[in-house]
């Protein structure tokens, strides 16, 4: 038994030597448990607002939302239990994809796992070892290694930069599939991408166009239909991914598409293939959620203003926003130490905030990301712009 443990321990040696390097970069991550989530936490009988928490629309324990995953558990049991192409297809799951599709203005949707699977089942689904894909230098991680695990070959174009990006189409084999990708609201900065443009140079070179809606699912477009439905650019993109776990407050990714393209995910997209369906619950309350919105399609609005109050706010103090346009406000520190001693402060001062470092961003733009949500109030959002701001200048980042 002694020798399996030296074994064991000289084996993993290295994890403790890399740690250290880590945390020497101030770029050791740490999960934190918190009691709720949402946009307002209380911990050890004190009030925080949380600005590190995706529940946008404040959904996620809306009364409506969970009486319908409540229903929806008691109706179909606590898991689906097998992979959709086995016995894990339930009737929720077929009635939430065509409300999404409805809701994006597709003629199908199909529903995945999580956000992060859905995009890793899509791309090496559409593209190969023969293939190109574009994509946007900001994209997400997901996307970034669903390309590595599809073999395409890479093309990068300048964050936002619909010219470069029809420079690389133009450069690029005329044989092959291409796929061109991007974020429509980008998760770290804020802004959003010039999806017209985007739309024009994909359908030009003949390329695909998959657009992640991940941040803007319930926020942007009528009802909280995201960005492509905002441009009115159905038509025009092959793929509108989205999650159900940011603006709608609950689990799972999906992609709404053609209904060819549905059958060839159904197919071919290992991430959905090989992995069994979402709880009924999670179906049920997002089915909650677009029942919310329907009734209430005004709430990403609302949002979107508080907002923009918000960060006028910030920049009026000197705080760099970046180009921030939308929920997610980022407040640029750059160096990594400072950034963690300035989020550190901020949650002493009862505001609980993401300190962002590389690898998510680049190296040297280090980063508060602030998430605007409706469970916090204008004069509150005031009021924390005016804290941020005077603790930035405590910590030597203003």
């Amino acid at each position: 038994m002694a020798k399996k443990t030296k074994h064991f321990m000289s084996v993993e040696s290295w994890i403790d030597e890399e740690l250290k390097e880590l945390e020497s970069k101030h770029l050791l991550r740490r999960a934190t448990a918190y009691p709720a989530a949402g946009g307002r936490v209380t911990i050890d009988g004190r009030a925080y607002l949380n600005f590190a928490s995706n529940d946008y629309l404040g959904l996620a324990g809306h009364p409506d939302v969970v009486a319908a995953s409540r229903r929806a558990l008691e109706q179909y049991g606590a898991g689906a239990t097998a992979s959709r192409l086995v016995a894990g297809t339930l009737p929720i799951h077929e009635e939430l994809e065509q409300r999404l599709a409805a809701h994006k203005g597709y003629p199908a949707a199909l529903l995945f796992g999580s956000g992060f699977l859905t995009n890793m089942g899509m791309v090496p689904a559409l593209v190969g070892r023969s293939d190109h894909v574009f994509a946007d230098r900001l994209a997400h991680a997901s996307l970034m290694d669903a390309v590595t695990l599809s073999r395409a070959s890479l093309h990068r174009f300048r964050h936002n930069d619909a010219d470069h990006l029809g420079e690389l189409l133009a450069k690029a084999p005329a044989s092959g599939r291409k796929l061109v990708m991007t974020e429509s609201i980008f998760s770290m900065d804020g802004d959003a991408a010039p999806l017209p443009d985007i739309a024009e140079r994909a359908e030009k070179y003949g390329a695909m166009l998959l657009v992640d809606e991940a941040h803007a699912t319930g926020v942007f477009g009528p009802a909280g239909a995201g960005l492509t439905a905002e441009h009115n650019l159905a038509a025009r993109t092959t793929l509108a991914m989205g999650t159900l776990s940011k603006g709608l407050g609950s689990y799972g990714g999906f992609v709404a598409c053609s209904n060819s393209m549905r059958r060839w995910l159904i197919a071919q997209a290992r991430a959905f293939i090989y992995t069994t369906a979402l709880p009924p619950a999670i179906a049920g309350a997002s089915l909650g959620a677009l029942d919310v919105l329907e009734r209430q399609p005004d709430l990403g609005r609302d949002l979107l203003r508080r907002a923009e109050a918000f960060r006028k706010n910030l920049q009026a103090a000197g705080l760099n926003t970046l180009k921030s346009s939308s929920q997610i406000v980022p407040v640029l520190v750059g160096d990594n130490e400072r950034t963690l001693t300035l989020a550190t402060r901020l949650r002493e001062k009862g505001l609980i905030v993401a300190a962002i470092r590389p690898p998510t961003v680049p190296p040297g733009t280090a980063r508060l990301r602030l998430s605007v949500t409706l469970a916090h109030a204008e004069a509150e959002l005031a009021a924390a712009a005016e804290l941020i701001a005077n603790t930035a200048r405590e910590a030597g980042a203003l």
